[in-house]
């Protein structure tokens, strides 16, 4: 009797313990799982003071997210780092952009995880108030790599400065043009360096992440730009990882960030609403 009653208090004591060892290993499992991983944003501009906010607020928080935000000024570096994976995700660039660059880039694909902004391209002067009081023959300034020429001269176009062949594309130049009756001529320049340059020149076509850090307002300060329409799609800013990472739960979960009502009321008052929010589906890029 009392071997039988030692045999079921071993038993008993053996069943509680592998079940506090059980617990143990499912409390460690489950906190363990529940630390995510850093996600690496990169970034430039006033998109980086963005997502540095976005990084340390109360929203990536309540959504688990941690984000270290890493600043690489060249575009093109930006992108080759998220392609070979030392950035996760890039905040930074319009849908066109992202194009263009896997048109160049066979081999170091990237993909969009969502849409964030529209920030109007715009047409900067310091000698003339309207785009029908440029002469004959002046002087504008473009962007010099292709996604931003390509846009600047669609821009052109739509103040009716010029025409372009009706294949124009995403990595369209300045031999596109069909018809420029002003004769105008063309500087390409680094696009960061417009507002510099303004005094210059007759005008100077500035994208409005550069514009702003140039203390200059798209919707107050150009001459002439871009209008909020499905003929402006393809320049939507968008969230770009790596096409394999593309279904990544986390970074996904940035886009939703992205849109976080506190979040939007930050950007907007801090940028002027030159920072059109655009939540929109991949598709209607397309």
């Amino acid at each position: 009797m009392k071997n039988s009653k030692g045999i079921i208090y071993t038993l008993i004591g053996i069943v509680v313990l592998v079940g506090i060892v059980f617990g143990i290993h499912t409390l460690t499992g489950n906190a363990s799982n529940s630390k995510s991983a850093t996600i690496t944003v990169g970034s430039q501009g006033s998109d980086y003071d963005i997502w540095n906010h976005i990084a340390d607020s109360k929203q990536a928080k309540k959504l688990g997210l941690k984000i270290k935000v890493k600043q690489i000024t060249d575009g093109v570096q930006l992108n080759n780092a998220t392609a070979q994976g030392s950035i996760d995700v890039n905040a930074f660039q319009s849908y066109s952009y992202l194009q263009a660059y896997n048109q160049e880039h066979q081999k170091a694909q990237l993909a969009a995880l969502g849409t964030t902004y529209l920030e109007p391209l715009g047409i900067y002067s310091d000698k003339y108030k309207k785009v029908n009081e440029l002469p004959d023959g002046a002087t504008i300034a473009i962007a010099n790599n292709p996604a931003n020429t390509a846009r600047g001269l669609l821009l052109l176009q739509s103040a009716g400065l010029i025409k372009l062949d009706k294949n124009f594309g995403a990595l369209g130049n300045t031999s596109d043009i069909a018809s420029n009756p002003k004769h105008l001529k063309f500087k390409e320049i680094d696009d960061t360096t417009g507002p510099r340059v303004l005094h210059n020149l007759d005008a100077v076509l500035i994208s409005n992440t550069v514009a702003l850090e140039g203390h200059l307002n798209v919707l107050k300060d150009s001459i002439f730009h871009e209008k909020i329409d499905v003929s402006t799609r393809s320049n939507i800013n968008v969230l770009a990882t790596a096409k394999k990472n593309r279904h990544n739960k986390d970074y996904q979960k940035l886009v939703k960030l992205y849109h976080e009502p506190a979040i939007q009321k930050y950007i907007k008052d801090k940028y002027d609403g030159t920072k059109v929010e655009v939540q929109k589906p991949l598709s209607y890029l397309k």
